[in-house]
């Protein structure tokens, strides 16, 4: 799971001058604007309104935009950055250091204008976005704000829905993944399917799960996260009915190791399949420590699980990973053309199948699930662990 990858990072949470919580993780380029008077004239009226109408956002805009507003804002109420530069490790100041520092000499009026400028696209993109859930598709499920959760013909498709965040699961995701799956094992649709919306499957956990946790609440946030996580894998494991992943691109962390609990796994020849545990100092989930050396051999594993490879889609399917490999450009037609016509086969008698496929190993997964989530619990409270993180944070400051 790659879990809480920012779980030893100091909080990265920030309160702007307008009253709206952020969370923050990167750094901006500069931004050099040049205006007339009569802009200026107006730019500090949209300035004001700009900050009342980011309150009115319902959605996250994503760390980049969060840093650069924030900055702009410093920029324009401040004038240039005159803060002493953070320490390397107080990865929260030095980020908000880093995006303002960036705009140089940027004037305020710019700034101001800058702002207002941004504030209105992120409004509009959101408008646009209301729009177009407005008209829901057809058997789509109510409740869900990561996913999109539709069943038709059969088929319960659950699509992770998190495209700006690359589909990465955050705490809301998680639950809203575990309950998809207990809808769908309950419906009348025949088999289910997992898909990502946009360029990637899935990168893995959202490094702000746990961007908020004070070092006094590290024992407790380590022990929930065991719980969620511990919940999540076994939903998969406890499935009825056949499991089908469709890995539409690259696939991190926790969505690769619960491919080994998926009845079929299709992929297309541009997906990548990565569980990065080693290089943070964490260990397997997903009950990838059992089934890995099963599906692919204990050394294929090895390389995987301890020592962070990459697999492509095609070293994945001669591994065993995966069922079978396609070309992007004809992946979602050949594939969806199979997955309604499995659809049509008798629902119980796939489901009687599936559980004498997989009855005689649920209680070993359901154990290797609990001893996995143990071991994990221990390494997210180690000083290794922290260490491997910072580490791993000060490699990608200096990319």
């Amino acid at each position: 799971m790659a879990f809480p990858a920012l779980t030893f990072v100091p909080s990265l949470c920030w309160r702007s001058p307008c009253g709206i919580r952020r969370t923050l993780a990167v750094c901006i380029p500069a931004v050099h604007l040049h205006m007339t008077a009569a802009t200026m004239q107006v730019s500090q009226k949209d300035f004001e309104k700009a900050q009342e109408q980011l309150k009115l956002l319902k959605k996250d805009p994503g760390n980049e935009t969060k840093l650069k507003l924030y900055a702009l804002f410093k920029q324009a109420t401040e004038g240039p950055c005159n803060a002493p530069k953070p320490g390397m490790l107080d990865f929260v100041k030095k980020a908000k250091w880093d995006a303002w520092n960036s705009l140089g000499n940027l004037s305020q009026d710019n700034a101001r204008q800058k702002y207002a400028e941004l504030v209105s696209s992120l409004v509009s993109a959101e408008s646009a976005s209301q729009k177009k859930d407005a008209s829901p598709e057809e058997g789509r499920h109510d409740g869900y704000e990561t996913l999109i959760v539709t069943t038709k013909n059969n088929i319960t498709k659950i699509m992770f829905n998190r495209p700006d965040r690359k589909n990465a699961i955050n705490h809301q995701m998680y639950r809203e993944i575990i309950k998809a799956l207990e809808e769908a094992g309950k419906n009348d649709s025949t088999i289910a399917v997992i898909t990502g919306n946009g360029d990637y499957y899935s990168s893995g956990n959202d490094l702000n799960n746990f961007a908020n946790i004070q070092p006094g609440e590290m024992e407790k946030m380590a022990k929930d996260g065991a719980v969620l996580l511990k919940d999540f894998v076994g939903h998969f494991i406890d499935f009825p009915k056949p499991l089908i992943a469709v890995v539409n691109g690259p696939a991190i962390g926790i969505c690769v190791t619960v491919l080994g609990l998926c009845d079929i796994v299709y992929a297309s020849d541009r997906a990548t399949f990565h569980s990065p545990f080693s290089q943070l100092g964490q260990s397997p989930e997903g009950c990838s420590s059992y089934l890995f050396p099963k599906i692919m051999g204990l050394a294929k594993a090895s390389e995987m699980l301890l020592f962070n490879k990459k697999l492509t889609a095609a070293e994945a399917c001669a591994q065993g990973l995966v069922t079978e490999v396609f070309p992007d450009n004809s992946f979602q037609k050949e594939v969806w053309a199979r997955l309604e016509a499995y659809a049509s086969l008798p629902k119980n008698s796939l489901a009687v199948s599936k559980q004498l496929l997989r009855s005689m190993e649920k209680e070993k997964l359901h154990a290797v699930n609990s001893k996995e989530c143990e071991v994990l619990t221990e390494r997210w409270l180690s000083d290794e662990c922290a260490n491997a993180i910072v580490s791993f944070f000060q490699k990608k400051s200096k990319l």
